[in-house]
């Protein structure tokens, strides 16, 4: 019982990891003369999805390929549901030109190209469907294609309000910054999968339910309090920048990744979910021209959080 507990410390000790890391590593880097530009595309970037990406190995290790695909999946549909949902709820988003265009319909790509990759049932008629270090290599291709294409761009705009502001400080802080971030991600990878791994047995419920649910939306909590002081701000581009961001980092950084330390096992029941992920970008992309050109509006918003409550309601039916 007290195993099943374990998860909600350990979520803590991801945010509070990650947080450390990427703000000891930024310093570091700050210091040493790299730009902001380059600290935001990928220092912090990678570094806000370490809690995503945490979990997803130490969920490879132990070949728990449900709870790996269900925490990218529910993660990716979240961002846009909940987290875009709730930040458009407190102050209308205005969305740039740019994002329509570049960082949406490359979420969609991520989300597609995911799908493709784990069709080997439909597609190729095999008895069981993998992610393997090939379809992994791909993936990891994308982004690197994504990383190239986002660094060029924004040499060519004029300053770009989204660069997240680096703190400076000694070497003596931000080194033991970056140790003790490593260690809380790393114990609290190791809390959250065990955790997850108890609730299953304790409550019989699948592992794709518990990481498509509670991990989830724990590891997704980052994106989601970003974005609501960002709206809270009135900073909507840095609002829906985060959560946009976050679905692409998602797919072609951490399972990409992930499935070169194992190939993932993929649960032909999460086609449902990948298809709710696909369809909510889709929407997302659409809403952009009804109302206001651009604008995700609060009665949007609040479709889209009763969208979300309602595919919790179906995932507990499903069981």
């Amino acid at each position: 019982m007290w195993v099943a507990l374990l998860i909600i410390p350990g979520v803590a000790l991801l945010l509070g990891g990650a947080e450390w890391l990427v703000e000891g590593a930024s310093a570091i880097a700050k210091r040493y003369g790299v730009k902001s530009l380059v600290i935001g595309l990928t220092v912090v970037a990678f570094g806000t999805s370490t809690p995503e990406l945490v979990v997803s190995i130490f969920s490879c290790l132990k070949e728990c390929g449900d709870i790996t695909m269900g925490n990218i999946i529910g993660s990716n549909i979240a961002n846009i549901l909940l987290v875009l949902g709730v930040a458009s709820i407190i102050f209308p988003l205005n969305v740039q030109h740019g994002t329509v265009w570049r960082e949406i319909p490359f979420a969609l790509l991520a989300v597609v190209a995911m799908a493709l990759v784990v069709s080997d049932v439909v597609l190729d008629g095999s008895d069981a469907a993998f992610l393997t270090r090939s379809d992994g290599l791909l993936l990891l291709s994308f982004l690197a294609i994504f990383l190239y294409y986002t660094f060029i761009i924004r040499k060519t705009e004029a300053a770009d309000p989204q660069v997240v502001p680096v703190h400076h400080m000694p070497l003596r802080r931000a080194i033991p910054m970056v140790v003790v971030g490593i260690v809380g991600l790393t114990l609290g990878g190791t809390w959250v999968v065990d955790g997850a791994l108890a609730i299953t047995q304790l409550f019989g419920v699948s592992q794709a339910l518990v990481g498509i649910t509670l991990i989830a939306i724990g590891t997704s909590l980052p994106e989601l309090m970003t974005s609501v002081v960002a709206a809270r701000k009135h900073d909507v581009d840095m609002a829906v920048g985060n959560a946009i961001g976050s679905n692409i980092f998602n797919v072609f950084w951490i399972l990409g990744l992930s499935s070169q330390i194992r190939p993932i096992a993929f649960s032909q029941v999460l086609m449902i979910d990948v298809a709710v992920a696909i369809g909510a970008t889709v929407l997302l992309f659409f809403v952009m021209f009804i109302g206001k050109r651009h604008r995700l509006e609060r009665s949007q918003g609040i479709f889209f959080v009763v969208l979300y409550m309602l595919y919790l309601v179906f995932l507990v039916w499903r069981g």
